[in-house]
């Protein structure tokens, strides 16, 4: 389906903004540059615009007629990460990369803006703009909701770019869409030695890996298989050379959860695992848990209107029901937790690929996306806010 004409004519702006957004990425909650370029993009627009105090968010409010107020969420942060494109506006900030869609989401949010701002008499209530910065692990979206980003919205909607979906196609789920993301740092402390005699020290090496394997029977043996969990230790470090037994050895790992229930169990479990090999071993074991975004938990009600609103958008291209969640996290999940609304994907697959699988993923330092795509976010934005809204604030 061609996007309808309002739609179509902000389409080159937006390609352009998104394009210098992306040569020059910023990272965690200082995004200046990124903030200053979506003001001056809302400016003229008639929106009520505050911008953060702990960070360089921007909130738009669009007011309309009487009614319920609907937020529009867009991410501003890039990646820590060298580009590896032939883009013509790859980044110029070294170890820096717009390699998860961010830029595109807030160039598309800026367009639905100004869609949506041009039918102003037809709201009848509020539609507030959310431009986030630090989603990539500073938990931006909390500071906002500590911020009062929240305060009186009554449903909100987010769109999340995938190169690995068909362009202008939508992939939704109810219930959990996104993993939990939590992290663990556990030390194994022995007793140090030379490596000939081990008996006259406590090794932490062993003890360390048989930590690892531990944790992985640990999730096979007390995890429904039909309600996850992914541990996995990613780094291991012990010792300074061949012939000393150290005092430590250091683990890193992440826990990925699909419901809080499990989400909690294993992180439980994790401590009981650790301490009592240690135990077993003559070692002392000192665990620390980062907690880190919770599941990312869609509103049925909320989806089925997304959905119902996303076929008449998208035209003949594909409307998935993902069969299970993914494992990666996003702190919409803290929206999602105090207000009733949805996510999904949006597809953005290369032009020139026939196999979406085959695209560099998100965080890939050679994701690309399909710039077409925009124009159905944009379309799709509008319609989710406008449709809510026409609705008096009910998504049936």
């Amino acid at each position: 389906m061609t996007p309808p004409p309002e739609v179509l004519e902000v389409v080159p702006d937006i390609v352009e903004l998104r394009r210098s957004i992306h040569r020059h990425p910023e990272l965690g909650l200082d995004t200046p540059r990124t903030q200053s370029l979506v003001l001056e993009a809302l400016d003229g627009l008639g929106l009520r615009v505050r911008t953060g105090r702990a960070t360089t968010s921007v909130v738009a409010d669009l007011e309309g007629g009487d009614g319920p107020t609907v937020l529009l969420r867009a991410d501003m942060d890039a990646l820590a990460l060298d580009e590896d494109t032939d883009l013509d506006f790859t980044s110029v900030e070294s170890g820096r990369m717009h390699a998860c869609g961010h830029d595109a989401h807030t160039a598309m949010l800026v367009g639905a803006a100004r869609v949506l701002a041009a039918r102003r008499d037809e709201l009848p209530g509020r539609v507030r703009f959310m431009f986030q910065p630090g989603e990539e692990g500073w938990g931006g979206a909390k500071v906002m909701i500590d911020e009062g980003v929240l305060d009186g919205v009554d449903a909100a909607f987010a769109l999340h770019v995938s190169p690995n979906l068909r362009t202008g196609g939508i992939a939704w789920r109810r219930g959990a869409l996104l993993a939990s993301s939590d992290e663990f740092a556990i030390d194994i402390v022995g007793r140090g030695g030379h490596a000939s005699s081990p008996h006259w020290a406590v090794d932490p090496v062993p003890v360390a890996c048989e930590v690892v394997l531990a944790l992985q029977s640990m999730v096979t043996r007390s995890v429904h298989a039909f309600d996850p969990a992914v541990v996995g230790v990613s780094r291991i470090r012990a010792g300074t050379t061949h012939n000393v037994i150290p005092e430590r050895a250091s683990l890193l790992g992440t826990v990925r959860a699909v419901s809080e229930h499990t989400r909690s169990h294993v992180l439980d479990r994790i401590r009981q695992v650790t301490d009592g090999i240690a135990a077993a071993h003559g070692c002392t074991a000192e665990l620390q848990i980062h907690e880190g975004y919770p599941v990312t938990v869609n509103d049925d009600r909320a989806v089925g209107f997304m959905v119902d609103v996303a076929r008449g958008v998208v035209g003949d291209a594909p409307v998935l029901e993902l069969p299970s969640p993914m494992m990666g996290s996003e702190d919409f999940s803290y929206v999602l937790q105090q207000v009733p609304g949805a996510m999904c994907f949006l597809g953005a697959c290369p032009p020139d690929l026939r196999n979406p699988l085959a695209a560099p993923a998100c965080h890939s330092n050679r994701m690309v996306i399909d710039e077409q795509a925009m124009a159905t976010g944009v379309a799709l934005h509008a319609a989710l806010a406008a449709g809510y809204l026409s609705r008096g604030g009910s998504f049936g």
